[in-house]
């Protein structure tokens, strides 16, 4: 569980608003409620309170605690601990070990830990996952009026501990193999954390745009996945969001309220393509968002920050520069799994391969090694199983993230007695 300081006041980062460094800190920050004051270096007071512990503009982005403390991170693992979060396992064998803390992982620690298993859940962001950084879910079980990631991710992560799930911030597990009693997972900062059963609910990582001119303004005006925290930044502005899938409609909707314009720039030829019926709708009754068609990004200019953006339509070949100091992409995902190694089967895009899909493998020899069937959501590393986004064939919806770490805890159960 995070510390949340008692007000804003009682933790401030001194931050150059347009450095990449800063906007990882922001994120971090936010998706864990940690709250906090802003300063800019320029800024008399952020300037002096650097003054006061010995740092400069060049040290930024400092920390500062109101008991005096500073920090200046050098990783994620290191700010965990500083600002109060559970960053290191209590114990190095469990029960049940889940690596992710998306909407599967957290219905898989719900229910791990509340039907008796020793629980530890390993996250190295944020609990929530992608579901978490979302303005607004509004197709969940339950409430008809939506709900944000934030509030959703809020209620999990303090449902499952009441029942004792034990959730570790700021971990990256980077190695898995089986042992003689069940298996190790590897992680950041030479941590290794045996249990006799893994959930795999790693997700998956945001793609990228990939022209270099854009990569360069990451942070500095480009994000990826990214809403809520960059939103009170944009007050007044126009925003710019790549994407026609529900991430992005979601995003131009929760923008609407406080941009001055928001322009939807689709490669499809239409938002029926991938968004839902019902949030099209609703964007269609916001006068402040723009949906343009059949147009992408090529370039990007500016000078400590994003200025420029070159669009190109795609269907007469046309190309046009406009002013932009904010782009935010929702372009899709790739599976998180490059951390495992090939006794894992995956399908040709990356994803792993479960239950009878993994039937689906081709060449002369099954990757599965035992004479029993694989359950229904195991890999083929006997004992470990995958939910959510990183299983092939998966729904793409916090629902069926939800159902499937619930129904591979099930399957724990099964394997654990068998």
């Amino acid at each position: 569980m995070a510390h949340t300081p008692k007000d804003e006041h009682d933790l401030t980062v001194v931050a150059d608003m347009w450095s990449p460094a800063c906007t990882a800190i922001r994120t971090f920050l936010a998706r864990n409620e940690i709250a906090c004051r802003w300063l800019q270096p320029t800024e008399s007071t952020g300037r002096q309170l650097l003054e006061q512990h010995g740092f400069t503009a060049d040290d930024t982005p400092v920390l500062f605690k109101a008991d005096g403390s500073s920090l200046k991170p050098a990783d994620e693992e290191q700010l965990a601990q500083w600002v109060g979060l559970h960053a290191k396992p209590s114990s190095d064998n469990y029960d049940l070990l889940i690596v992710g803390g998306g909407p599967a992982g957290m219905a898989a620690a719900l229910y791990g830990a509340s039907e008796g298993l020793h629980t530890v859940l390993l996250e190295r962001w944020a609990i929530g996952g992608q579901a978490g950084l979302s303005s607004s879910i509004q197709n969940y079980l339950g409430f008809p009026d939506g709900i944000s990631g934030s509030d959703l991710t809020d209620r999990a992560r303090k449902q499952a501990c009441k029942f004792g799930a034990e959730l570790v911030i700021s971990l990256q597990a980077d190695h898995l193999r089986p042992t003689d009693h069940g298996f190790a997972v590897h992680c950041t900062d030479d941590i290794t954390v045996h249990a006799r059963s893994v959930i795999i609910a790693t997700g998956a990582t945001f793609r990228t745009l990939d022209i270099p001119s854009v990569d360069k303004f990451n942070g500095r005006g480009v994000f990826y996945f990214s809403a809520l925290t960059e939103a009170p930044l944009c007050a007044g502005s126009d925003v710019y969001i790549v994407g026609g899938a529900n991430s992005a409609g979601q995003a131009a909707v929760y923008f609407a309220s406080c941009a001055r314009k928001v322009i939807m720039l689709v490669r499809a030829d239409s938002l029926a393509v991938e968004m839902s019926t019902y949030l099209i709708k609703q964007i269609e009754g916001i006068p402040a968002i723009e949906v343009r068609t059949d147009v992408e990004v090529v370039d990007a200019s500016g000078g400590t920050h994003l200025e420029h953006l070159t669009l190109r339509d795609r269907t007469t070949g046309a190309v046009e520069e406009v002013p932009a100091n904010w782009l935010f992409a929702f372009i899709g995902a790739e599976p998180a799994t490059d951390w495992l190694d090939p006794s894992f089967a995956r399908d040709s895009h990356g994803y792993l391969l479960t239950g009878p899909d993994i039937t689906t493998v081709e060449g002369s020899h099954s990757p599965w090694p035992l004479k029993r069937p694989p359950l229904h959501l195991e890999t083929t590393v006997p004992g470990v199983f995958a939910a959510g986004d990183v299983r092939a064939f998966n729904g793409h919806r916090v629902a069926a993230a939800v159902g499937e770490g619930s129904m591979a805890v099930m399957l724990v159960h099964k394997f654990l007695h068998d």
